[in-house]
């Protein structure tokens, strides 16, 4: 698990395992978001699995599969929308932390979730 800091609140990662998500309670995160789909290259473990850890520890979790590269506008405001409804600290992993970190500057330009008006 490599985390790398964004806004103080949010941080960033590449995969992690059921089993490190206590060091992630140790760290104070309260929030996790997931960025990866299901299957995405074996050995993968699904996202049900963190999710029954994180419950352990008392940490919310969000799903947001992307593919690699396919992010979308609906992706960043349900990004956005895990942000705002989920206890910070959050931790935002995919494969490698890219797709999480695109997704969470995709939803800071739309803090609030709205649509873009053409200028």
């Amino acid at each position: 698990m490599t985390g790398r800091t964004g806004p103080e609140t949010l941080t960033f990662g590449g995969q992690i395992a059921p089993e490190e998500v206590a060091a992630l309670a140790a760290r104070g995160v309260r929030a996790i978001i997931c960025n990866r789909p299901d299957g995405e290259e074996p050995g993968q473990p699904p996202f049900a699995a963190i999710a029954a850890e994180a419950a352990r520890h008392r940490i919310a979790t969000c799903h947001i599969p992307v593919r690699p590269g396919a992010e979308t506008e609906d992706d960043a405001r349900a990004f956005a929308a895990a942000l705002r409804e989920m206890p910070g600290p959050v931790f935002a992993f995919c494969r490698s932390g890219g797709r999480a970190r695109k997704l969470a500057a995709m939803a800071a330009q739309r803090p609030d979730g709205t649509e873009r008006t053409p200028s």
